[in-house]
């Protein structure tokens, strides 16, 4: 049984315990917050955490109409701290990415590392097939990196587009290893929606409906896609969980293992020159004084010592991070499910 596997004895028509329903809190705000930057997957923080399961298997008795308790406090507690943390931390992770990208990226890769040994645990012990799926799985993302689009798609603009865009980022959401914010950087769609989140609280704190409206073509067809997407994944995973597990399990690993390509720290945001194509136009000297910072080209730069030692000690200090909560997650969840405790030593006392 891997460690984010509901207990064989959990009721769905009883209320989940109080410790679930922090550890689903937990999960649901590190997922929200991976979602908001690129790199980084809900999914996997809902691995390390230990509630995984719980949410695909909620998902999908919620909408089949199997309304019982335990799924339904299971996904009000991830979904609403996921929520509280996208409203209210939208424009301060796109400030941050946009100014600080080293820093962010350097900690994207340590909570995506961090991640790594709880989808292991659950692909082992490997196998020609469970091999196979890993490599599938890495094939995929460097596919996806290969493919990235120099700029924002021409069609970026339309509700169809967004939609897409919503749909994709969902799946993204609920799989570990791909990340969400990272479709939608390949996409051209990252930062408009951020904008539009960001815009749409500010509106709404202001009392400025006719403003908080004009996001409303931003906000409602992503929001549409999300939810087609976590209710479609949501179903397929839990299907594949339960018949292939180590396979799937594999595949997810290698989705992990492949996100590391977009993540390399050392790249800026670099104003665009006369005669360069930026999203579709060409650019001259009065497009360049209108353009964002956000719709600034990126470019790899090479770092300071400092920066390298700096981007060393975020990334180990995320990765440590993650992996304390998934051994946090191990021991709660072994004295709810009243499993063997680890060897004498494995634990302080």
């Amino acid at each position: 049984m891997t460690h984010d596997s509901p207990p064989p004895s959990s009721d769905p028509a009883s209320f989940p315990p109080p410790r679930l329903l922090v550890r689903c809190g937990v999960g649901g705000l590190f997922m929200g917050l991976a979602n908001l930057v690129p790199g980084i997957s809900g999914g996997t923080m809902l691995v390390v955490t230990g509630v995984f399961r719980e949410f695909v298997s909620g998902v999908a008795d919620l909408t089949s109409l199997r309304l019982r308790p335990r799924p339904i406090g299971v996904l009000a507690a991830i979904v609403g701290t996921a929520i509280v943390a996208i409203a209210l931390l939208a424009g301060t992770v796109k400030g941050l990415v946009l100014d600080h990208r080293w820093v962010m990226y350097s900690l994207f890769i340590g909570w995506t590392l961090g991640g790594v040994p709880s989808v292991w645990r659950m692909a082992r012990p490997l196998s020609p097939g469970v091999v196979a799926a890993t490599i599938a799985g890495l094939l995929a993302m460097v596919g996806t990196f290969i493919v990235k689009p120099a700029g924002a798609s021409p069609v970026a603009d339309s509700e169809a587009y967004l939609f897409a865009g919503g749909l994709l980022a969902a799946a993204a959401m609920v799989l570990p290893g791909i990340s969400g914010g990272y479709l939608l950087l390949l996409m051209g769609l990252y930062v408009p929606i951020l904008d539009a989140i960001d815009a749409f609280k500010t509106a709404v704190l202001g009392r400025d409906f006719d403003a908080a409206a004009r996001t409303l073509w931003v906000i409602v067809p992503v929001g549409l896609g999300v939810v087609g997407g976590v209710v479609g994944i949501s179903h397929l995973v839990k299907w594949l969980l339960a018949r292939w597990e180590r396979p799937t399990s594999g595949v997810l690993l290698g989705l992990i293992l492949g996100a590391f390509l977009g993540l390399y720290p050392f790249q800026v945001g670099v104003e665009p020159r006369p005669g360069q194509v930026v999203k579709g136009r060409v650019m001259t000297p009065d497009l360049i004084a209108l353009l964002g910072k956000k719709d600034w080209p990126v470019e790899f730069f090479g770092p300071t010592p400092g920066q390298v030692v700096g981007a060393l000690v975020l990334i180990a200090a995320a990765t440590l991070m993650t992996l304390g909560l998934a051994r946090l997650s191990n021991r709660l969840e072994s004295r709810r499910d009243g499993a063997t405790p680890p060897p004498p030593g494995s634990e302080p006392a």
